[in-house]
């Protein structure tokens, strides 16, 4: 048979590189609707719910059990269970009916309900969804500072870079675990020399999580996961109650907490039950709001090559999304996870979160070259930096980045360099020679920095450990090298853990450590003319991208 031009062409294109499955609900593999999922009901006696989505209380697992004694307002359950799915759907798109009407209706309903109500609405109208239903009135973004080599160097002025260039938050992880203190440390210093009031993490092993962050080197945990089925939590060794209680030890000590889940994981662990990925992920929102915690990082992160997989894929990570922000939590919407072989896909797939805003569009946007992001890859990465910038230029949108000159990236990765260099001399840990901070200054990724004595490192990170070093340290360190603004600036990310404002939902720091959260700074969007505007000194800032024509200059 004679072959086609056109369909060889288009056989080699990128995106038929990715994987793609037709729906098969027996393994899991359907994104909004299975066949087999529950059909919503509740029923209340002497103030317990004893039915939940056709169950009986007697047949409760652990999680029917702590979604209907934790997570559902039983005072509204049978009022909000009354009004019918396709008019709370409308709700949701109304611009006449508040977010504080919605959130009041969806605080009774099930799981069952609220996969139901997400299955009424298209793309567009879960991405007017979330421009109303957001938690935080201004949009924001989290960065991945990572690298192969887990030079703590390099993180350092990775992470003031991408402070500069306006992320919130920032999170680090290591190729080999017991580099974490060393990465905190860095980080923590480097999101400061970029920009005052950036919340950071360092996301390894949970005991040593929470050591770093009870030691007052990060400030925000993300990495408390949660799973849509009792099989795959046990698997997991959790359970709803051991997260509520981490939850409680890590808030208990001045640190913002987020849970992390994502549709397709049940999957991947082989115990899916037949349920759609939108009805496992609300169970999982559910248990979130449940055990406590403000917020949730989800859109199907790691798994996303799961639900992308699937026809409707990508419309149920937007769905899940909306999940979060329907139940009062912040969303961190995921797109930190590469998932096609095709640029147009991954754009696509993220302008779903971008154009509406989400409390952080990306829950990992790579702020280095994709092949340092130890967390597997991101959809963008510092090579898009350019192309984002001027998305928002295009759209008028705020998608939490700014433009920035060289010298100033060159500036701060200088200062967040310098800065580890001193500290690590003061405490006494690792050289750092003026060789590695000139290298890591102007380089792109690890291939252009020098080598780390690892087995020093790793001997000088363990031994930082056991001297118990804490945030104080290091600011002591940083004062009497000369570096008292970075000193200063760390010491206020201290004692904004003893205030506490921080821990409100979807809250971030401003440049002035302000405050701005769901609580104080509410979305208050109602349609055309109402809510967040890119305006102003921000408009003037998202306008300003490189290699621009000025009229001036004429």
């Amino acid at each position: 048979m004679k072959k086609s031009k056109r369909i060889e062409t288009l056989d080699k294109r990128p995106v038929n590189k990715d994987g793609f499955i037709n729906e098969w609900p027996e393994m899991g593999f359907v994104a909004m609707k299975s066949p087999y999922d529950p059909k919503p009901s509740v029923r209340v006696e002497d103030g317990v719910i004893v039915e939940l989505d056709g169950k009986a209380r007697a047949d409760f697992d652990f999680m029917d059990q702590f979604i209907a004694d934790y997570a559902i307002r039983i005072d509204r359950a049978e009022a909000s269970m009354a009004v019918s799915s396709l008019d709370i759907a409308r709700k949701i798109v109304n611009i006449n009916v508040s977010r504080k009407e919605i959130l009041e209706i969806v605080s009774g309903i099930t799981p069952a309900k609220m996969a139901e109500i997400i299955n009424y609405l298209n793309v567009v109208e879960m991405m007017m969804g979330m421009q109303k239903m957001r938690a935080r009135r201004v949009p924001g973004n989290q960065a991945h500072i990572t690298n192969l080599k887990d030079d703590p160097v390099q993180i350092a002025a990775d992470a003031a870079e991408g402070a500069l260039r306006g992320f919130s938050e920032e999170e680090t992880t290591t190729g080999i675990a017991r580099y974490a203190p060393f990465n905190a440390i860095a980080l923590l210093i480097g999101s400061q020399a970029g920009r005052k009031g950036v919340l950071t993490q360092c996301a390894v092993e949970e005991a040593t999580e929470l050591e770093l962050g009870i030691r007052g080197l990060t400030t925000y945990a993300e990495t408390l996961s949660v799973y849509g089925t009792e099989k795959v939590f046990i698997d997991g060794d959790d359970t709803p109650y051991s997260k509520a209680f981490l939850n409680a030890a890590y808030a208990s000590r001045g640190l913002k907490v987020r849970f992390t889940s994502g549709s397709g994981s049940e999957v991947l662990m082989g115990s899916s039950e037949q349920k759609s990925m939108l009805y496992l992920e609300c169970r999982c929102l559910y248990v979130t709001k449940g055990a406590g915690s403000q917020g949730i990082q989800n859109g199907s992160v790691s798994c996303i090559g799961v639900a992308a997989s699937v026809p409707s894929g990508i419309r149920e990570v937007m769905g899940e999304n909306l999940v979060a922000a329907l139940l009062g939590l912040e969303c961190a919407s995921s797109n930190d996870q590469s998932f096609s072989n095709s640029d147009m896909r991954r754009t696509a797939r993220t302008m779903l979160q971008f154009m509406p805003g989400t409390d952080f569009i990306f829950s990992g946007y790579a702020a280095e070259p994709n092949y340092d992001n130890m967390f597997a890859g991101s959809n963008f990465d510092a090579e898009d930096f350019d192309d984002y910038n001027v998305l928002q230029r295009d759209m008028q949108v705020d998608g939490g980045l700014r433009p920035v000159t060289e010298e100033q990236v060159i500036r701060v990765r200088w200062e967040a360099a310098k800065a580890v260099q001193a500290v690590f001399k003061y405490l006494g840990l690792t050289e750092v020679t003026d060789e590695q901070v000139e290298a890591v200054v102007y380089a792109h990724g690890s291939k252009d920095t020098l080598k780390r004595d690892v087995a020093s490192d790793l001997m000088s990170a363990d031994d930082l450990m056991k001297r118990g070093i804490t945030g104080i340290d290091v600011v002591k360190a940083l004062a009497e090298s000369g570096f008292e603004e970075l000193a200063e600036s760390i010491l206020e990310m201290l004692k904004q853990r003893v205030i506490g404002d921080y821990m409100h939902t979807a809250a971030i720091l401003d440049e002035h450590f302000q405050v701005m959260s769901g609580v104080n700074t509410p979305n208050d969007y109602m349609g055309p003319g109402t809510g967040y505007r890119v305006d102003g000194r921000r408009w003037e800032e998202i306008k300003a991208i490189p290699h621009i024509i000025d009229p001036d200059d004429f």
